[in-house]
């Protein structure tokens, strides 16, 4: 999922340089998004993880 967000990132990037800037402000706000749901499934993974194992 983070790769994900890694690539929408760098889609961002390139197309910011080049002018595109509708394209670019979608996809950095993607970027945002599937980081953040990344990001929340992993602390949830983490305390789960810890509860199944003890």
């Amino acid at each position: 999922m983070f790769s994900w967000g890694i690539w929408a990132l760098i889609i961002a990037i390139i197309a910011g340089i080049l002018g595109f800037t509708g394209i670019a402000g979608t996809a950095a706000f993607f970027a945002q998004i599937v980081f953040g749901i990344g990001l929340v499934l992993f602390i949830v993974s983490l305390f789960v993880g810890r509860k199944v194992l003890k």
